[in-house]
C-alpha cells in the first residue's frame, strides 16, 4: 500500500520517522501519467534506499503560456495503483498552493548546461525544473534522488544544481526505458495517433545511426544532417535539434570527428502536434 500525503509537513514527518529508524530514503520526482519508465525509476530507487517517496506535481513554472499545461495527461488513481505495484512507500501529491504559496517570488537558475538545446527551444523550462526540484529536495530531505536519462539535459541540470548549492543528496541517473521498437517511453506518447506512433520509430533509428556513424569516426556535422533528413522524410517537422554534445557539460562538439571527447547525441522533433525528445550515448 502506498501512503498518499498532500502537505510538506506530512511528508517531512514520515521521512523523519524513517530516518530516526536508521532507514535511507529515495525520491522519485514525476509529473504523473506514469508508465513503465517511471516504474523502472521506482525499482531502481528501491535498490538505493529502504524507503521510496514518489512525487506527482504538474509544475506550471516549466510550461510556457502556449504549451500543454492544461492538456498534460493526469490520472492520479491509476498512478497510485502503479506505484503500489512496485512497492512505492509514499506519494507526495501537493496542489499548486502547497508548492507555490501566495506571494512566491523565488527562482533557481542554472547557467551553462541549461542554456543550449531544450534551454534554447524552451527558455522558461529549466528555471521551472530547477526551482521545483530544489524545493522537493528541501521538502523531502531524501538521501538519494533518481531521474531518467531520457531527459538527459534535465539530469545534468539537476546534478549541477545539487553540486553548486551543496544539497546533500545523491543523484542517480536511470537508463531510458524503451518500447520494443526502440521509442523512448514518454507520457506524451499518448498524444500520438496510430499512424504517428508507427512513424515515431524513425527517431530512435535516426539517432542510433548518427551515433554509430560518429563513434566510427565520421564527421559530426554530416551525421547530424543525415539524421535530420531521415526524420524529415519520416514525417517529422520541425526538427528542433539533432546535436552531438559533450556528455557531462553539453558543450558543442564537431564539426569533425569526435576524437577523445565522450559524446551524447540529443534530439527534439515534432511529429504532428507532439514534441518528442530522446538521446543516446555515442560510442
Amino acid at each position: 500500500m502506498t501512503l498518499i500525503v498532500r502537505t510538506v509537513a506530512e511528508m517531512r514527518a514520515q521521512v523523519r520517522a524513517w530516518k530516526a529508524a536508521g532507514q535511507r530514503v529515495a525520491l522519485v520526482p514525476t509529473m504523473g501519467a506514469l508508465h513503465e519508465g517511471h516504474l523502472s525509476l521506482v525499482r531502481l530507487a528501491r535498490q538505493h534506499a529502504d524507503r521510496v517517496v514518489a512525487t506527482i506535481f504538474v509544475n506550471p513554472k516549466q510550461f510556457a503560456p502556449h504549451e500543454d499545461f492544461d492538456a498534460y495527461p493526469r490520472g492520479e488513481a491509476a498512478d497510485v495503483e502503479k506505484l503500489a505495484s512496485v512497492g512505492c512507500d509514499l506519494l507526495f501529491a501537493p496542489n499548486g498552493g502547497e508548492m507555490y504559496a501566495p506571494g512566491f517570488a523565488s527562482a533557481v537558475l542554472v547557467s551553462g548546461v541549461s542554456e543550449p538545446l531544450e534551454g534554447a527551444a524552451r527558455p522558461q523550462f529549466f528555471g521551472g525544473v530547477a526551482t521545483v526540484v530544489a524545493k522537493l529536495f528541501n521538502q523531502s530531505q531524501a538521501d538519494v534522488a533518481v531521474f531518467g536519462e531520457k531527459d538527459y539535459q534535465q539530469l545534468q541540470v539537476v546534478k549541477r544544481m545539487a553540486r553548486d548549492l551543496d544539497i546533500p543528496i545523491e543523484i542517480v541517473g536511470a537508463p531510458t526505458a524503451r518500447a520494443g521498437d526502440g521509442l523512448a517511453l514518454s507520457s506524451r506518447n499518448t498524444y500520438l495517433s496510430t499512424e504517428e506512433r508507427a512513424a515515431a520509430v524513425a527517431l530512435p533509428d535516426a539517432m542510433k545511426a548518427a551515433a554509430a556513424s560518429v563513434a566510427a569516426g565520421g564527421r559530426i556535422d554530416e551525421a547530424e544532417a543525415t539524421a535530420v533528413a531521415a526524420l524529415t522524410a519520416a514525417g517529422f517537422g520541425p526538427v528542433n535539434y539533432v546535436e552531438v554534445r559533450e556528455a557531462s557539460d553539453l558543450s558543442r562538439l564537431g564539426p569533425g570527428p569526435i576524437c577523445e571527447a565522450k559524446g551524447r547525441i540529443l534530439v527534439a522533433a515534432w511529429l504532428g502536434k507532439t514534441r518528442l525528445i530522446d538521446n543516446m550515448a555515442v560510442g
